[in-house]
């Protein structure tokens, strides 16, 4: 569809798009002590901008803006399109409460009151 216009001008429809991808996703990704924003994300992984991205492997923490989301162990898969792809390996659900080592009774007390 753009093969007709000139090189310059697909370069800059090309970085518009990346600038309006970043500007609506609230997602991004956090290793250590570096944060990338998100361009895309789907079930089995995600996609940041190729220029700034480093090839990422192992354990980040994806946040959709203050709230974290999960802590995923990624391996990057392939660049496509100015994106890199990176797969998730295994995601999990971040928990504000630590589990239960117990089974909690539906009718038990909420609090108790003192005499």
């Amino acid at each position: 569809m753009f093969e007709f216009l000139p090189k310059e001008v697909r370069e800059g429809l090309e970085a518009a798009r990346k600038r309006d991808l970043k500007r609506k996703s609230r997602l991004r990704v956090q290793t250590d002590d570096e944060i990338f924003p998100v361009l895309r994300f789907w079930e089995t992984g995600f996609a940041l901008d190729a220029e700034n991205a480093p090839h990422l492997r192992g354990l980040v923490d994806l946040y959709d803006g203050s709230r974290h989301l999960y802590q995923c162990l990624i391996v990057a898969s392939e660049e496509d399109n100015g994106q890199m792809v990176y797969e998730f390996k295994r995601s999990t659900v971040a928990k504000d409460k630590a589990p239960l080592d117990f089974v909690r009774d539906v009718n038990a007390p909420i609090a108790l009151l003192g005499n």
